[in-house]
């Protein structure tokens, strides 16, 4: 029930910024000690610092959670914190804001695709604007969205800041970079671990909230093709049911990079109003799991 109100609560308030303006959010407060992490521990030898890093976020936040649970009000807390630390408003908010951005120009859409995805966006055309809004969509539906409820339901407030302390640090030091190619190491193989259940279902939610299970196969096919072991499971879901090709060729660095589609058979001329489809089909997949959760909260 807990979970249930939390999804719910999400979804009404979003991310409110007369809040956040005056009070750092829990996930800038993780990446704050992340930060102080690399910057104090990332140093030969890189991987076993990373591990010993890991391992030291992953036990202090399962305390700080099992902490505030136990708390006087524990169960009102693990509550707030849950509605804060999922994203599904935000997501949907952000993804739509591309669509509206297209509509008006090009340059403006670019500026706003670069708030939600790690490729470079000043040459992207509208097709390639939407495309990434796209899969950005569908991949943080399962890791800002899906996953944490899945911990949360599993673990309780613990499960859920392990898993948002290990998400966060793979996306700041779990890069095959010089630096962080060993410090990050360990960070984005747990993040693979943790995400890897989350991930098929998310893919199965987007499949099932549109009434099309038959196009399993066809995730099956195409999830492979990501670089990701998780990412290419929402995204080919999401492809399959828009009848869009994401993924594809894009650039990181500078460097054109000739990646597959997923869902190659889909049109390649995505526009705004596939994005729009897209934010529905993330309210559709939130209003499945939450129809679930809620079913099986009163069982």
């Amino acid at each position: 029930m807990t979970l249930f109100a939390a999804l719910l609560l999400d979804a009404a308030l979003g991310e409110p910024r007369w809040l956040w303006d005056r009070a750092p959010h829990p996930a800038v407060l993780m990446g704050r000690l992340i930060g102080w992490c690399d910057a104090r521990f990332n140093r030969p030898p890189a991987k076993p610092a990373g591990i010993a890093t890991v391992a030291a976020l992953v036990v202090g936040a399962a305390l700080a959670g099992r902490v505030i649970e136990v708390l006087p009000g524990g169960a009102l807390w693990s509550l707030l914190l849950a509605a804060i630390l999922l994203a599904q408003r935000s997501l949907a908010d952000h993804v739509r804001a591309v669509a509206t951005a297209l509509r008006r120009s090009t340059d403006e859409a670019r500026h706003a695709v670069a708030q939600i995805v790690g490729r470079d966006t000043d040459a992207m055309d509208g097709a390639a604007i939407a495309r990434a809004a796209i899969e950005s969509g569908a991949e943080n539906l399962s890791d800002g969205v899906v996953a944490p409820a899945f911990w949360f339901a599993l673990a309780g407030l613990p499960g859920l800041l392990v898993y948002k302390i290990v998400n966060t640090a793979d996306s700041m030091v779990g890069y095959r970079t010089p630096r962080h190619a060993d410090f990050g190491w360990a960070a984005a193989r747990l993040d693979d671990v943790l995400n890897w259940i989350p991930a098929r279902l998310t893919a199965l939610l987007i499949l099932l909230s549109h009434g099309r299970p038959g196009l399993w196969r066809r995730v099956l096919r195409d999830a492979p093709l990501h670089r990701s072991p998780n990412a290419g499971w929402p995204e080919a879901a999401m492809a399959a049911v828009l009848g869009v090709a994401l993924a594809g060729p894009r650039s990181y660095d500078g460097q054109l990079r000739d990646f597959p589609f997923v869902g190659p058979e889909g049109h390649r001329d995505a526009g705004a109003d596939d994005i729009e489809r897209a934010t529905a089909a993330l309210w559709r997949s939130w209003a499945l799991m939450v129809g679930i959760v809620g079913l099986v909260a009163v069982l």
